[in-house]
């Protein structure tokens, strides 16, 4: 990729209100030569090592593993007119799985258990984490996030390292298991050019896998030791292992099984008009510019607003949405924008995904979170990844 200084400097404005368009699936002509894909882990061997990788010594790489926030806080003003605009005829991907409908009335929001954090290796070769969430697709296997939370902007060296997705991950914990990537898809302009325009990635992932019969990764008297001879230990070199008492273990990963079976999966909506309310659903963590610590990024937050149109001039972004939230930037990168989500499915429509937040009165308070317009061109890219099949590792 070549490198660009990403110094966003946001106008904001232009509101339109409008109904969700039903679905409509067919590809635009244009997304083959859109679509930008590069592989994470190429076989399963690469996959289990990328595990070991983040199970290793009590899950400390995930445990410490710190908010990514690379190019997460940017500049805005308001502008009274200009924004995204439609490509093609407006459309959705229906959601599948969930929870069942609750009965009575409720004044809570269920959170989705679709969304969860995303860790790597970053360009300072420590392990990071953004927010992400699981996809509707043809096999259950795809992630959406931001795009610079799978392409590494600040080295230059196309992918991160060591990407996992984990959904419902809290201190150590992974109750559906962790989902190494495959195959990462994102548009060609990102890709090559990092237009802000264009900052999301689909993310193809294999089955999920389990150390043991817990959810606590740090717990390894729960994983599924496996008793080996000492050449076949020597095979498992780069693998979690142990030697005690002149036995030889390696663990035996349990096969969790696809992601969308596990957790569901959100629909997705492409061409809405702007002005349309949403939930945005991520994990914040850091301080707003005065030093306020808003965010642990323990936990799972959401806020809710109108989508407003925006512009990043400075790098050719012209086509960007805001929706007022106080979520500050470190974590809630790749926070999921959900449109008529249900609180008792825990499901709605993706249409959009956290690239940014902004302080836009100046009062040294994030008030802002902006995403990519998802266009046409964007479900192209979409699509690309959901009709690709991963397999397991187990």
């Amino acid at each position: 990729m070549n490198t660009r200084v990403r110094r966003l400097i946001l106008p904001i404005g232009g509101i339109a209100a409008a109904g969700l368009v039903g679905a409509t699936l067919a590809v635009p002509a244009q997304a083959a030569r859109d679509t930008a894909s590069d592989t994470l882990a190429a076989s399963g061997v690469a996959a289990k090592n990328i595990v070991a990788f983040w199970l290793s010594e009590k899950a400390a790489n995930l445990v410490n593993a710190t908010p990514y926030d690379h190019e997460t806080l940017v500049s805005a003003k308001h502008i009274s007119k200009g924004g995204p605009s439609a490509d093609s005829k407006p459309g959705t991907v229906a959601p599948t799985g969930g929870g069942t409908k609750a009965s009575g009335a409720s004044k809570n929001v269920n959170l989705p258990r679709t969304t969860g954090k995303v860790f790597f290796v970053g360009a300072d070769h420590r392990p990071h984490w953004c927010t992400a969430t699981s996809l509707q697709s043809k096999y259950h296997n795809v992630v959406a996030t931001a795009g610079h939370c799978v392409y590494d902007t600040e080295s230059n060296k196309a992918t991160m390292r060591y990407w996992v997705f984990v959904p419902g991950y809290y201190q150590g914990k992974a109750p559906w298991g962790i989902y190494v990537g495959k195959t990462a898809y994102t548009h060609y302009d990102f890709d090559v050019y990092e237009d802000g325009d264009r900052d999301y990635a689909f993310v193809t992932v294999y089955n999920g896998v389990k150390a043991g019969r817990g959810g606590d990764l740090r717990n390894v008297a729960e994983w599924n030791w496996k008793q080996v001879d000492k050449k076949e230990y020597d095979k498992y070199d780069g693998f979690i292992r142990k030697a005690k008492g002149g036995k030889y273990y390696v663990v035996k990963f349990t096969d969790a099984g696809r992601l969308g079976d596990n957790v569901g999966g959100q629909g997705f909506a492409y061409n809405q008009k702007v002005g349309k309310y949403v939930y945005v659903f991520g994990y914040p963590s850091g301080s707003h510019p005065d030093g306020n610590h808003a965010f642990s990024g323990n936990t799972l937050k959401w806020s809710y607003g109108k989508t407003f149109a925006a512009k990043a001039p400075a790098v050719k972004a012209e086509e960007l949405v805001g929706v007022k939230s106080s979520f500050t930037g470190e974590g809630s990168s790749g926070s999921a924008w959900l449109l008529t989500y249900s609180s008792s499915r825990r499901l709605g429509y993706l249409n959009g995904v956290t690239s940014g937040v902004s302080d836009t009165d100046g009062n040294d308070r994030i008030d802002t979170s902006v995403s990519p317009y998802f266009d046409g061109e964007t479900y192209g890219v979409y699509k690309a990844a959901a009709n690709v099949w991963s397999g397991s590792i187990a």
